[in-house]
């Protein structure tokens, strides 16, 4: 074998002819059709994967735009009445000399689910193309998406919060505009992207690469 070298000597539970329940993780023969003790249909790979990485990952990317360009707050006070969207919040929280909650803010609702998109788009694309890539870079990325995906929704927390705190009548309230919303969505759809990604098809493409 050639190329990346990474699997030399090693062999995958298809080659072997297993195949692992992805519900319970009990082995299987691989012309077993279902698993015997909880009773789910066994794949040897996710069914469709890369169609619903894709699927689930162009519904994020389109309610990311709204998230950005609608009001992410909607804030009453003693009449006066302002919307503020992420990069706006942001924008506001430097000129309170909050610097440490901006970068908070613009790091969670901004460059995390970039960074995400481009992850997912980066897996995918790479697998589909089997290009020659150091496989166990490709797992880490890979459990890198699954682990900030928890920090995405600390924007919609926060307008929660303030929502549930400041309701004072007349005096003064915050809503949650469109753009909550909508980055909600985006980050629901971008989980079940990184969800929908089978990645031991990262394996697959490296044995395509070396062979």
């Amino acid at each position: 074998m050639a190329g990346t070298g990474h699997t030399a000597g090693l062999i995958t539970a298809r080659e072997a002819g297993l195949v692992a329940c992805r519900r319970c993780g009990q082995v299987q023969e691989q012309d077993v059709v279902s698993c015997p003790r909880c009773h789910a249909t066994l794949h040897s790979r996710a069914p469709d994967s890369l169609q619903k990485v894709w699927a689930w990952l162009v519904a994020g990317l389109v309610m990311f735009i709204p998230a950005n360009v609608y009001p992410m707050l909607i804030t009453d006070q003693l009449g006066s009445h302002s919307e503020s969207t992420i990069l706006g919040g942001v924008v506001d929280l430097m000129h309170h000399h909050a610097y440490g909650i901006a970068t908070i803010v613009f790091v969670a609702s901004i460059i995390i689910p970039v960074g995400k998109f481009m992850a997912i788009a980066y897996l995918a694309i790479s697998v589909q193309r089997k290009w020659v890539l150091n496989m166990h870079q490709r797992h880490k990325l890979f459990d890198a998406v699954e682990f900030i995906g928890r920090w995405s929704m600390i924007d919609v927390f926060v307008v929660a919060i303030l929502s549930a705190l400041v309701q004072l009548d007349s005096l003064a309230s915050i809503n949650p505009g469109i753009a909550a919303i909508s980055f909600a969505l985006s980050v629901v759809f971008t989980m079940l992207s990184a969800q929908s990604f089978d990645p031991r098809l990262i394996w697959d493409a490296d044995r395509a690469d070396a062979t």
